[in-house]
């Protein structure tokens, strides 16, 4: 296994707004990159991701890791898993000597295409056809069904990608704000001097509606955190530089986590 400071570099990396949705998607290459660099010592960078995984063959075997997961979650956690849709299936696929573009690669690719299809239940929305990945005919399908699958492994321990941490970190706080509202206690807030806010930036997932949420269990999960000390520095010298007539307050709820104006979303910063 590489070494875990793929990941955690992540969070030295500079803040900048996404101007684009290819900035965007670039930003989710790079993320899916250290993620499986940490996991499988793949020699992949955002700028050779589809490269790296047009054989199949290291998503047929991260499939077939997602199913030795979700089997240790069954046995560990048999009430939660009741509730879950678990895995099973072994994906079938040739790992040697196989050229991009053959037919060994296209069957391959189709393989996990049909596991995530049977075995997770993806939604088709969220799904890619075998030449979106074998002839990049659609990139950002590609990326979304993987982040999905990341998603869906992390659910039974797995490691998951930065951006899939953070996601769950909002969301745990988001539920506990929301104990302590149905307590009738109101959650503090941390705050922070700002400047202004020029541009609101979110990051957008989708996600499952169909999937059933896993209470009331809570299980381990493999998280790689990432160190945070100088992110609110960047982040209020970004703001420093916004020459804006108006200018939208911005508080600290907590480390990388902040509230814009009178919005009441959280938006992540990494």
């Amino acid at each position: 296994m590489a070494d875990q400071s793929n990941i955690q570099s992540a969070a030295s990396k500079s803040i900048r707004p996404f101007k684009s949705s290819e900035e965007y998607l670039y930003a989710m290459k790079e993320d899916l990159a250290e993620w499986l660099k940490t996991l499988y010592d793949l020699d992949v960078t955002a700028d050779t991701f589809m490269d790296a995984l047009e054989t199949g063959c290291a998503l047929c075997r991260h499939a077939n890791n997602v199913n030795r997961a979700a089997q240790e979650f069954q046995l560990e956690y048999p009430e939660a898993a009741k509730s879950m849709k678990v895995p099973s299936k072994d994906v079938v696929f040739q790992s040697r000597n196989v050229i991009p573009g053959s037919f060994l690669a296209r069957d391959n690719v189709s393989n996990f295409i049909t596991w995530c299809r049977q075995e997770l239940w993806i939604k088709d929305v969220l799904m890619f056809e075998t030449n979106d990945l074998v002839e990049r005919c659609n990139e950002k399908n590609f990326i979304l069904c993987l982040l999905e699958v990341a998603r869906r492994g992390s659910k039974f321990g797995m490691l998951a990608p930065m951006l899939i941490q953070l996601e769950e970190e909002i969301e745990e706080e988001i539920r506990d704000q929301e104990s302590l509202r149905a307590e009738g206690v109101q959650p503090a807030e941390e705050s922070s001097p700002s400047r202004c806010y020029s541009r609101k930036e979110s990051c957008q997932s989708v996600e499952d509606e169909e999937e059933p949420d896993p209470e009331p269990y809570v299980w381990p999960q493999k998280r790689v955190l990432c160190d945070m000390r100088n992110l609110d520095e960047l982040v209020r010298e970004i703001l420093g530089q916004c020459s804006c007539p108006a200018q939208f307050p911005m508080i600290k709820v907590s480390e990388g986590k902040y509230k814009v104006g009178d919005s009441s979303a959280l938006i992540f910063i990494r």
